[in-house]
């Protein structure tokens, strides 16, 4: 489906632009490969409950939360394809000062959070606002769907996959340690203090 007749390894890249060593990696695995593919045969089907608008701004939001590019793209795409109009996709970031969602979709946003920043640490006050929109039925399929690609988020940073295939972020920046260090004598130190008082 993705690749037609094109070996991924020899030939890589997929319609949305990416290398597409996901799936080749996935498939190292044949059943790990099998059982993440009918995760997304099972989020996509007709017989879900949840609003798929709800579905793609849990995943969209959990793909920045675990910061995972790959998942945050995909899913910023995937917005479109479901009708989320491109405010809100922009605001997904930043939804706690958005004035663009209405009371579910914030409880989604903030339950979200909580499932991934909070590794599911949920305020009684999160859970029941959202359960003021939501059967429980749509907030089992919400959590399933939202911890699936948090995983799936970790897993390609970890792998270095696809768009998650970064160099590190936080690295040391050249300088003199030797002020760091433990030769930096008491003195020197009160000395240090006096003239920054002396400046003030």
């Amino acid at each position: 489906m993705l690749f037609g007749d094109r070996d991924p390894i020899d030939e890589p890249g997929t319609l949305t632009g990416t290398p597409g060593d996901w799936w080749s990696t996935f498939a190292l695995v044949p059943d790990v490969f099998d059982h993440a593919v009918a995760g997304i045969a099972l989020y996509r089907s007709p017989r879900r409950l949840l609003d798929p608008k709800l579905r793609e701004l849990g995943q969209t939001r959990v793909g920045w939360c675990v910061g995972s590019r790959f998942v945050y793209s995909q899913h910023r795409k995937a917005c479109r394809t479901v009708g989320i109009p491109d405010e809100q996709i922009e605001a997904i970031e930043a939804w706690e000062t958005a004035t663009c969602f209405d009371e579910v979709e914030r409880a989604v946003l903030a339950y979200t959070d909580a499932l991934s920043i909070q590794h599911g640490r949920v305020p009684d006050g999160i859970f029941s606002a959202l359960h003021e929109h939501l059967s429980d039925e749509e907030i089992l399929e919400l959590t399933y769907i939202v911890c699936t690609y948090a995983m799936h988020g970790v897993m390609s940073r970890a792998l270095r996959l696809e768009y998650d295939d970064d160099p590190p972020v936080l690295v040391e920046e050249p300088g003199d340690e030797a002020s760091l260090g433990d030769e930096f004598t008491r003195e020197e130190f009160r000395r240090a203090l006096r003239i920054v008082a002396d400046e003030d």
